[in-house]
């Protein structure tokens, strides 16, 4: 069996420059160990365990399920996600020769002994997915009645797992991915169309797996942790319609393929079958149950944990923050301004957290970012014009802020997202930047300038201010800390 003791362990480049005072490195530490946390190898080893052929589940809301092994005649594997092929190595050290097979398809893999672990592309669906996502299917196919088929569902599942309906091909669900993910849509809306377009999301692939058990365990990279959005759903019913999915591309704008407007409208006119809807009788035989093993949550409380170990008080803002990136972050630098001016709703020295999922709406000619980079560049724009209130010490940060996407790919990047203080952003040439700030500096108008294209990438990565780990082997969004240090001397006793 391949040892897997240390993939969940995150690492930063260049973190000691990051790191260079107590505040932001409280930032990095709060967002890397909510990663960590968020781990399969880390969620299995909380949420799962095996004894005497009887596998428990516990998911996020602390229930516990319970599946006997010993009644099957088999227990098969099918999964998609960035972190499923790390999924699969997790259950298979769990379950060992217990697992008879299966097929998982993400965009990081890993190496496994029973289930393959297939190619696939992520934000945009490719050939290669498609082939995999066949596979896959085959897998839920041949599951017999007295089969057990094991969903293992992260983040990305959508785009990964690409299996185009009938009459669509790969260069039309690309171009619709693609615009929808442009448009400012929310992740629920973009895949109410995806699940309308493809053959194994919306609850098409447990269907394809009866009259086989199947049983999902799900990594949740959105907001309210649904099963039916995550991955798209493959494994749960489906409340949306094709009416749904049309009113989805009016709403934003979206000039689809003809392809993907003709299926959408025969199905509302009733021409196609819909999605399995929750109110439909269970298949034949097969019972479905998906079950949310971690979600942002896991990352906040590992972060929560972090920063009250180092004597700061954490308040968790929200597990559920969507909308614009920039206008987000100026709704953090708020509060953290009220958490220093008035000890309001928080008193510092604390650090406030949240995640969820911050959106881009890009114009025509769009620059290089990602949610979490225009968010910390809003972020340190917003400080810069509140001012320090004379709380800013020699050498040291009045307020930090890390922001990252979990999967340690924000946008189409190669950053987790960026770590700034409010020294970045200033007037005049020389910006804001000091000793211990950043590498570079930032006058407020370029920086502003750089929010309006949605171009902060080259601006932070110049600034050296992006955060880089990598594929982080885990996808729970969005995770972000605004540490807010107290008035008071800074003592090492405080890291």
């Amino acid at each position: 069996m391949t040892d897997q003791s240390d993939d969940s362990t995150v690492t930063v480049a260049d973190r000691e420059r990051h790191a260079s005072d107590p505040v932001r490195e409280l930032a990095l530490d709060c967002v890397v160990a909510g990663i960590e946390a968020a781990h399969p190898e880390r969620v299995v080893a909380d949420a799962l365990s095996l004894n005497d052929g009887e596998l428990s589940v516990t998911s996020v809301d602390d229930e516990t399920a319970t599946y006997g092994l010993d009644a099957y005649d088999r227990v098969l594997v099918v999964g998609a996600g960035n972190a499923a092929g790390h999924f699969a190595a997790a259950a298979e050290e769990l379950l060992g020769d217990r697992i008879d097979g299966g097929a998982v398809v993400t965009d990081d893999p890993v190496e496994t002994d029973r289930v393959a672990v297939l190619p696939g592309d992520h934000p945009t669906p490719s050939e290669a997915g498609v082939e995999s996502a066949r596979e896959v299917r085959e897998v839920a196919i041949d599951a017999g009645k007295g089969d057990l088929v094991i969903g293992l569902l992260t983040g990305g599942g959508s785009a990964l797992l690409a299996a185009p309906a009938e009459g669509i091909d790969l260069a039309d669900l690309r171009e619709t991915t693609e615009a929808l993910l442009a448009s400012g849509a929310t992740i629920a809306e973009i895949n109410a169309v995806r699940k309308h377009c493809s053959a194994v999301k919306g609850g098409r692939l447990a269907r394809a797996a009866a009259p086989a058990d199947v049983l999902g365990l799900a990594i949740s990279d959105v907001t309210g942790d649904d099963p039916a959005v995550i991955a798209s759903g493959p494994l749960s019913p489906d409340p949306t319609t094709y009416a749904d999915a049309l009113g989805v591309l009016d709403r934003y704008g979206i000039d689809a393929p003809a392809a993907v407007t003709d299926r959408l409208e025969r199905g509302a006119a009733g021409d196609l079958a819909e999605t399995p809807n929750p109110s439909d009788p269970p298949s034949d035989g097969g019972g479905v149950d998906v079950r949310v093993v971690a979600s942002a949550r896991t990352a906040l409380d590992a972060a929560r944990e972090v920063a009250a170990a180092r004597g700061y008080e954490p308040l968790v803002l929200s597990s559920r923050v969507r909308g614009e990136a920039r206008e987000a972050a100026k709704t953090h630098a708020a509060v953290a301004e009220e958490c220093r001016a008035a000890g309001e709703p928080v008193e510092p020295p604390a650090v406030l957290l949240s995640a969820g999922e911050v959106t881009v709406t890009l114009g025509e000619d769009p620059g290089e970012g990602g949610p979490n980079q225009e968010f910390a560049l809003s972020a340190a724009v917003e400080f810069d014009a509140a001012g320090p209130d004379g709380a800013r010490e020699a050498g040291h940060a009045a307020v930090a802020v890390a922001s990252v996407d979990t999967d340690g790919i924000d946008g189409a990047t190669d950053a987790a997202g960026a770590l700034v203080d409010d020294r970045l952003v200033g007037d005049g040439p020389d910006g804001g930047a000091d000793d211990g700030g950043s590498d570079g500096s930032l006058d407020r108008e370029t920086a502003a300038d750089a929010l309006d294209a949605h171009d902060a990438y080259p601006l932070l990565d110049g600034a050296g201010t992006l955060l880089r780990t990598g594929p982080t082997g885990t996808n729970v969004n969005d995770l972000r800390a605004v540490v807010v240090p107290g008035s008071g001397p800074r003592s090492e006793d405080t890291k």
